[in-house]
């Protein structure tokens, strides 16, 4: 790409390449597209490496799947896992279907959000963050019509996964947290082993550690996200502990 710029020719739409991570190319949009930060992250700086040791993976829900990249990454570290990838922004569903075509059975890939319930959601895309593909949000539409995307809460994932525990939770959804680990979380939470979250905000903060208020977990960071390992309930009588917010 650089000869390219040298040579004053266009910078392609996009490219393929396969970081030693992961068995096959995976395609990543160019000209100012989110995609390259994305990468960055998980195959440069290894976000998720901390994760790596986790025993005995066989389902991951990928929340907030944007092109695939972390699915792709997820599903070569536990190669006898399965994968639910959930993805609202139609221009990020393309390349995402692209990149994980090749893991063929072992992903389910839904064209949606998710939610506290199931329901239809608007999507909205460039008024968070940087406006880039990376940022795109959902909301409650603001009168009784429909939205434009189709939204599921964890328990309707679950049920189509048709198999539990879910061992890997990751979740990524722009502030969608503050209704997905709401009240209806208590239905489902105890279906989860592994918590690795991007929170977006003090108050996606807040919510998300008072959904956990009931339980033990071994509390970790890696750059922007926040990782809640082996999640067990807590003996009943215990005080709930301030989460440690020191990264490692």
């Amino acid at each position: 790409m650089l000869l390219a710029r040298r040579l004053g020719m266009a910078e392609p739409e996009s490219w393929r390449a396969r970081p030693r991570h992961v068995q096959y190319p995976l395609t990543q949009r160019l000209r100012g597209s989110s995609d390259r930060a994305v990468f960055n992250q998980i195959f440069a700086e290894e976000e998720y490496a901390s994760l790596a040791d986790l025993k005995d993976v066989s389902l991951v829900f990928d929340l907030g799947a944007n092109v695939g990249y972390a699915s792709a990454y997820f599903l070569n570290r536990f190669p006898k896992a399965r994968l639910v990838a959930v993805e609202p922004d139609n221009r990020n569903i393309v390349v995402c279907r692209l990149n994980l075509k090749p893991y063929g059975d072992r992903v389910l890939l839904l064209h949606g959000a998710v939610w506290s319930e199931p329901t239809s959601l608007n999507l909205s895309q460039g008024a968070f963050g940087d406006g880039r593909e990376w940022a795109t949000q959902v909301a409650k539409p603001e009168t009784d019509s429909a939205g434009d995307t189709q939204a599921w809460d964890v328990t309707s994932l679950i049920e189509m996964a048709a198999a539990t525990p879910v061992d890997l939770l990751k979740v990524d959804i722009e502030r969608a947290e503050l209704a997905v680990f709401g009240e209806t979380a208590k239905a489902w939470l105890p279906q989860v082993r592994n918590i690795c979250i991007e929170l977006h905000g003090p108050d996606c903060e807040e919510i998300f550690f008072h959904a956990l208020a009931d339980y033990d977990y071994e509390l970790g960071h890696s750059g922007e996200l926040t990782i809640c390992r082996n999640l067990r309930p807590k003996a009943a009588g215990r005080i709930p502990a301030t989460p440690d917010k020191t990264p490692n």
